[in-house]
């Protein structure tokens, strides 16, 4: 609360300053005035000012969704640029079609919950609709820390839970049968390295004979690949070198010897050099172009379903009679291949593969480790990225120190280690045996070993 203070100066006349406290509870003047009724309207118009800066512009809350997120927060927000490729999907797919054409000060908590629902309805998963609620969040907190907004919509707000589903973790058995499934030599090695080094896939890709002391057999990781979008990519490439792994620290991993020995004969024979790269994708093992395949006439392929009206092989079977066998699939693709040869379409561009020497994620899983899978009969769900689950489950229940399998596999946390305690299927045999024996004690001998 402000007020006016007398003052006598020296010709005998009284004049009145307009004093007030700023934030900081400092008192502050407005000025001297002649009357006291002009103090008190100074002060009073000095606290008023004070107050309102510390309000949001109201200009700047009525400005659209899009144009705060696409001129202000998406260009100026410092993420890592993997991350920044997700976002600007996770944006464009699933957040900016609500929110678009809405004033960021109109947006409320009850608009974040309409538009969870509505994620919920159209089939989302709830792993993705927690992403975006975080991504949303962070463009929120950006607007209420400039003063774009007062109230931060997603507070309060929950999401669907996300259930945590079981770790699949591959048996020794099982890596043997898979490995024995490949026929290509440097796939072989290069998923025995990865199961026996936890390495992740752009650390292990952008692996090359001067991060190995073979001396010491000891591997650093100092470096990883990312893939990215060349709309992301700052020189429009595909593969973008960062100079840290993960957890922004070096690490160094230990290597049996057998592998060690097995790495540096292959360097040898394949004339790798020091700076090359140690697994790599030759020009001639890209993909090529698929062959048109020959169109049957529709007559000849049926119905769909015996009470169907649409035919395999028709626009319409693809369309409107959702299938989506190979002469459904055929029949489309060559609809749309007429239709960009005579220029009325801009349909998205063919995927192509194309590498400056490291090996794409989509080549490796389609074409060695999907075949590789299912010629080892592997009746389970497995990704690449399983095969570090596996190197921490064998090394804990091998009974390897905690902290120095954190320490190996590059974890910011122990916690993250201690989830692959006691993951291996039959970890769970010695609980059963100790079950066993209490339960059957007061059972006779012969019984119990029947």
């Amino acid at each position: 609360m402000g007020f006016a203070r007398p003052r006598t100066a020296k010709d005998g006349r009284v004049r009145y300053i307009a004093l007030y406290r700023d934030q900081r509870s400092k008192v502050r003047s407005a000025g001297t005035y002649s009357s006291q009724r002009q103090a008190d309207k100074a002060w009073q118009k000095a606290e008023a000012k004070l107050a309102l800066d510390r309000l949001p512009d109201a200009t700047k809350g009525r400005q659209r969704f899009r144009r705060y997120v696409e001129d202000v927060w998406f260009p100026n927000h410092v993420v890592e640029l993997r991350t920044r490729e997700n976002y600007d999907y996770e944006i464009h797919r699933h957040i900016m079609p609500w929110f678009a054409s809405m004033r960021m000060i109109d947006i409320l908590p009850v608009d974040v919950r309409e538009w969870v629902t509505h994620l919920q309805n159209e089939g989302v998963n709830p792993p993705t609709i927690r992403y975006c609620m975080t991504v949303l969040s962070a463009i929120f907190t950006t607007a209420l820390n400039d003063l774009v907004i007062v109230l931060h919509p997603c507070k309060g707000v929950k999401t669907p839970p996300v259930h945590k589903k079981k770790r699949t973790i591959i048996t020794p058995e099982q890596f043997d049968a898979l490995y024995e499934s490949l026929t290509d030599t440097r796939m072989k090695l290069l998923m025995e390295v990865k199961v026996e080094t936890g390495l992740r896939w752009g650390e292990l890709t952008e692996l090359r004979p001067k991060d190995i002391d073979f001396a010491t057999r000891t591997l650093t990781v100092s470096r990883v690949i990312i893939e990215l979008n060349p709309r992301h990519h700052p020189e429009g490439g595909r593969f973008l070198v960062k100079d840290y792994p993960k957890d922004r620290e070096h690490r160094s991993v230990r290597l049996s010897r057998q592998i060690a020995r097995k790495v540096q004969t292959y360097i040898n024979e394949e004339g790798i050099k020091e700076n090359d790269l140690l697994f790599f994708l030759r020009q001639d093992e890209l993909p090529r172009p698929r062959r048109l395949r020959v169109l049957l006439d529709p007559e000849t392929l049926g119905f769909i379903e015996p009470e169907c009206r649409y035919r395999h092989g028709t626009l319409s079977g693809y369309s409107a009679g959702k299938c989506r066998c190979q002469h459904c699939k055929d029949i489309y693709a060559d609809y749309r291949a007429r239709r960009r040869e005579a220029g009325k379409d801009t349909p998205r561009r063919r995927r192509t593969i194309n590498t400056d020497g490291h090996i794409p994620r989509t080549w490796f899983r389609d074409h060695v480790w999907k075949p590789a899978i299912k010629a080892a009969d592997l009746r389970i769900h497995l990704r690449p990225h399983d095969l570090r689950h596996a190197h921490a489950s064998w090394l804990l229940a091998g009974g390897a120190d905690l902290q120095a399998v954190k320490e190996r596999l590059g974890h910011a946390s122990i916690t993250t280690t201690e989830k692959y305690l006691h993951t291996l299927p039959d970890e769970d045999n010695t609980a059963l045996d100790a079950f066993d024996k209490i339960r059957n004690r007061s059972k006779p001998t012969s019984i119990r070993a029947v």
